[in-house]
């Protein structure tokens, strides 16, 4: 048992001939699972570092549809039976133990790209994107995109079935990275928002906003597998790949040259792919209300109005195109959904706008 213990604590907190993390950054995360007092559903983060832990357990507490409530009652009355565990000083370091006892740390290291590497960096206390994609989806894999991709001879892993709730960054924005469909589709209106350093809950009660991926959003993420590095562009010579992964190759030497023509006119070797979605699939209607009531939610005090954790309200536009009559202030919250919504436009109830951080 001792041996078993020793395995999850290297896990989670240390590197390989390190000396483990720091007293002061290890009691940031000796926390509980403990409710704000003034949103009952809401958790409360006291520091920062265990939002990579709390920010995925609130998905599961915040309002939503009935229908979610429903499918996920297995996972909330499993949290609910062992409460009082979960929200004494050490709530949160418990519960992640638990999970990984439960996936099995073989397990987990065989899905952790760099073995090397611990959940938790031992210098800022942050959790990796392993630890966030293990609670989101249950697979402790380093990357966000979709699939598998070849580097060098090396398999990178990413995600490889639509996740129950989504993820989006701040650090898309800045392309530093290209989260996929399945994180940004979830099958529930729920998002963990990352910035730099923190992680918080953006969500809705519309399901039409999650509604079955339409043809031409899986052809724009088949497209994306071609164009890794998200130039926007693939070379013509994939064309006829990308055509036939979509089931558009009737006739492959003639069509595919004809393709190949219209839509590279000039000659230049590329194909863009916002002509290639307009030539096979024109005008489609996303299904997608132009307006919606949307939340957010923050852990930390300090980044709340008034150091009060509770739920932001507002109401998000997206039409589809960009309005000047509409725009509103740029803010991370908003350039971090814009990796979703390119045209969205956020109205808060409150005198600013919820922070990221």
């Amino acid at each position: 048992m001792g041996e078993l213990n020793k395995e999850v604590v290297d896990l989670v907190w240390k590197r390989p001939g390190s000396n483990g993390v720091s007293a002061s950054l290890f009691r940031r995360w000796t926390q509980g699972l403990v409710f704000s007092e003034t949103e009952h559903t809401a958790l409360e983060q006291f520091e920062g570092g265990p939002c990579a832990v709390i920010a995925p357990v609130q998905v599961w507490t915040s309002p939503r549809p009935d229908k979610v409530l429903s499918l996920t009652s297995k996972l909330r009355e499993e949290v609910v039976s062992l409460y009082e565990t979960w929200k004494g000083r050490c709530g949160v370091l418990l519960f992640l133990y638990s999970v990984i006892l439960t996936k099995g740390i073989v397990n987990i290291r065989n899905e952790i790209e760099d073995t090397t590497e611990p959940l938790v960096d031992p210098v800022y206390g942050h959790g990796s994107q392993s630890l966030v994609n293990l609670l989101v989806t249950g697979h402790a894999v380093s990357n966000v995109w979709d699939g598998d991709r070849e580097c060098s001879g090396m398999k990178l892993h990413g995600i490889h079935n639509q996740a129950s709730v989504g993820f989006l960054t701040l650090m898309e924005s800045l392309r530093y990275c290209k989260v996929g469909a399945f994180l940004k589709s979830p099958k529930f209106p729920i998002w963990i928002l990352g910035s730099e350093t923190h992680l918080s809950v953006f969500f809705a009660k519309e399901m039409c906003l999650v509604a079955p991926e339409s043809p031409s959003e899986q052809a724009r993420r088949v497209f994306q597998t071609f164009d890794p590095e998200d130039n926007g562009f693939i070379p013509d010579s994939l064309l006829e790949e990308v055509m036939k992964a979509l089931d558009l190759v009737s006739e492959p030497e003639y069509y595919v040259s004809l393709m190949k023509s219209k839509l590279d006119p000039e000659g230049l070797g590329i194909v863009l792919l916002a002509p290639f979605l307009l030539e096979f699939f024109p005008d489609q209607d996303t299904g997608i209300p132009d307006s919606f009531p949307v939340y957010h939610y923050n852990g930390l005090k300090q980044s709340n109005h008034n150091e009060r954790v509770e739920y932001v309200q507002g109401t998000a536009l997206v039409l589809g195109f960009e309005d000047p009559m509409v725009r509103t202030d740029d803010t991370p919250v908003k350039r971090c959904l814009q990796t979703k919504w390119p045209y969205i436009e956020l109205l808060w109830n409150t005198e600013r706008s919820p922070s990221l951080n």
